[in-house]
């Protein structure tokens, strides 16, 4: 293993970074076929109950625990639930929540806007998929006294985060989506999260089911997403 080169600046330490050096064809290479393994990515809501090791959802964890955040506060908790009681008890309150906003909640235009999407109140996956994964963001920290510690660009770090997380999900052969019942203030209450965290969106993760057919949409091209100057 090869030691660290420490180096203080302004009155604290530094390592040296050792960046990744390949040459601009590989580069090229590695982004292209990143790209095209990405494209793959879809959000899949019929999932299998087989199981899924417990190793591989805290190295998803990790790998989206890497992300940048305001000053490095990393102001996120991933609560991981295998529990099937815990499973049930989200999913009959999740529910009870998306009836509430598919009869009365959501405008017509909303409505219409998810009716190739397929999705209704009904959420089946919370129970099949094997693991749900909810992401609480911390507004703020606190310290041994308990006293406020603030936290900086709290919803763009977990964003960013969550991006990572989905990324690490389809990287490693699973499948997710992206659930946000609203509200979600059941979901504090039922994994008993203190009071400086708020829940931030849900994820289901594991294997697709054996036949799964997902709704036939196009990614805008690259000339409607980005601007070069």
């Amino acid at each position: 293993m090869t030691e660290e080169t420490i180096k203080v600046i302004d009155g604290y330490e530094h390592v040296q970074y050792h960046p990744r050096a390949f040459t601009p064809d590989i580069t090229l290479q590695k982004s292209l076929h990143f790209y095209q393994d990405m494209d793959l990515r879809r959000t899949v809501r019929d999932f299998s109950d087989k199981p899924v090791d417990r190793a591989v959802i805290e190295n998803i964890i990790k790998t989206a625990s890497t992300a940048p955040s305001g000053a490095h506060k990393q102001p996120w908790t991933f609560c991981a639930i295998s529990n099937p009681a815990i499973k049930k008890e989200i999913r009959k309150a999740a529910e009870q929540e998306e009836y509430e906003s598919y009869h009365g909640r959501m405008s017509e235009r909303w409505l219409k806007d998810l009716a190739p999407i397929g999705t209704n109140w009904s959420k089946p996956f919370l129970e099949t998929a094997p693991w749900i994964v909810v992401v609480f963001k911390k507004a703020y920290d606190k310290d041994t006294e308990g006293e406020k510690i603030n936290n900086y660009y709290v919803n763009e770090s977990v964003g960013i985060a969550c991006g990572m997380f989905i990324t690490a999900v389809h990287m490693a052969g699973l499948v997710t989506l992206t659930h946000t019942p609203s509200p979600m203030n059941f979901l504090s209450k039922i994994l008993d999260r203190p009071d400086n965290e708020r829940p931030y969106l849900l994820l289901p993760v594991g294997y697709a089911a054996d036949e799964v057919y997902v709704p036939k949409l196009t990614r805008k091209p690259l000339e409607e997403v980005a601007k070069f100057y």
